[in-house]
């Protein structure tokens, strides 16, 4: 039977919250719920609408979401919509183990063979960025993202803006010709600060520039698109198709839902639908872990407007676990030629180690993001 039975959390460091279902006749599936900084609000969330699911039939993953997400009055939001994502991947992982295919099998087959991906590189340095960026590229990768500064003033100095066309350019002479960076504004800048740096980036062709703006802030996506010709992307705290509307009609080139933000598989598969009627692309933000990057891969092999995939396999701040810890079997994240290979596993086609999962959730995690002041006392945007 595929009668759902037991919703479970586990609370990994080194900042994700994983999430368990299994049903009466003991197959098991897996997602990812992790909300930066407040996966315990999630985790909690997780709980409350697994009240929802206990006794229902697991195939039924539409009707759940439905359910989930316009179930009650108050909806919505990033901790509501990350535990709707985390339970909506383990439910599409018990129907792929289910029928025995892996779920981009389920969403209509494959469109493609492979995904590139691309890592995030760190450096408050030019040196610093093009040491870090040689190291992506030892390791397989053909484009890279990195950020365009720390903290910014609200109208930035010359040398403010002069750090970031250094380390751009410090990225495109290692990368060349044939790799790709991107430059992750982060929603760190004013749009006075977005507007006028943007231009001197234009000679180092960016992939994209992403969030050049906070997304309460979407209205003004649309000033800053007409003020650059280099592709502009944003969406990882958008999680819905209607809070993407206005980021579409805005002229964005690339969106960036995230799987364990947006409505899980679900939802971010009728996002990518939305997208291609705007001609845009699909690269969906994924610093997260294994269950995360396995949906996402999922979503990309039977989506035709997918872009590229974010990864955070050796990134810097994967401190006391990484994302290969929890699996069985790494070689389906193995990189070749700046790509992974399509997963053929059944359900979203990894092993989680549960064993691991179980052991990592005794530690625990406390990760918070951080919180950041001008000189002059302020607050900053992170």
């Amino acid at each position: 039977m595929t009668k759902i039975e037991r919703v479970e959390t586990f609370l990994v460091p080194p900042r994700w919250l994983f999430v368990r279902i299994e049903t009466a006749d003991g197959t098991v599936g897996w997602g990812e719920a992790t909300c930066e900084g407040r996966s315990e609000t999630v985790r909690t969330a997780v709980h409350q609408l697994s009240e929802l699911l206990i006794g229902q039939d697991a195939l039924r993953i539409e009707d759940h979401w439905q359910v989930m997400t316009k179930g009650s009055f108050y909806r919505g939001g990033p901790i509501l919509a990350s535990a709707v994502s985390g339970l909506d991947q383990a439910l599409w992982d018990i129907a792929g183990k289910h029928f025995d295919a892996p779920v981009h099998q389920l969403l209509g087959g494959p469109v493609r063979d492979r995904i590139r991906v691309y890592g995030w590189v760190g450096g408050d340095e030019p040196g610093e960025v093009a040491e870090h960026i040689a190291a992506q590229v030892a390791a397989g990768l053909t484009a890279v993202k990195m950020n365009a500064s720390g903290r910014m003033g609200p109208i930035a100095s010359v040398a403010e803006l002069d750090g970031v066309v250094r380390r751009v350019a410090a990225a495109r002479e290692v990368l060349g010709e044939h790799r790709d960076v991107a430059v992750d504004f982060h929603g760190r800048f004013t749009l006075a600060n977005a507007r006028r740096v943007a231009p001197l980036l234009e000679p180092f062709r960016p992939f994209f520039l992403e969030e050049p703006v906070v997304p309460e802030n979407s209205h003004l996506l649309g000033e800053f698109v007409r003020s650059t010709s280099t592709p502009v992307s944003t969406g990882e705290r958008l999680y819905s198709r209607q809070e993407f509307l206005p980021a579409l009609q805005a002229g964005i080139a690339v969106a960036q839902p995230d799987l364990s933000h947006a409505g899980g598989i679900t939802e971010v598969r009728k996002i990518a639908a939305l997208a291609e009627v705007y001609d845009v692309q699909l690269a969906p933000h994924c610093p997260l872990g294994p269950i995360a990057l396995a949906a996402c891969l999922q979503v990309g092999f039977a989506t035709p407007n997918y872009l590229i995939q974010e990864q955070s396999i050796g990134i810097h701040y994967n401190a006391d676990a990484e994302v290969l810890d929890y699996l069985v079997d790494r070689t389906p994240f193995g990189f070749a030629d700046g790509h992974i290979a399509r997963l053929t596993g059944p359900g979203l086609g990894i092993q989680i180690d549960e064993n691991a999962v179980r052991r990592a959730d005794q530690r625990g995690h406390s990760w918070r993001g951080p919180v950041w002041r001008h000189p002059d006392g302020s607050f900053a945007e992170w």
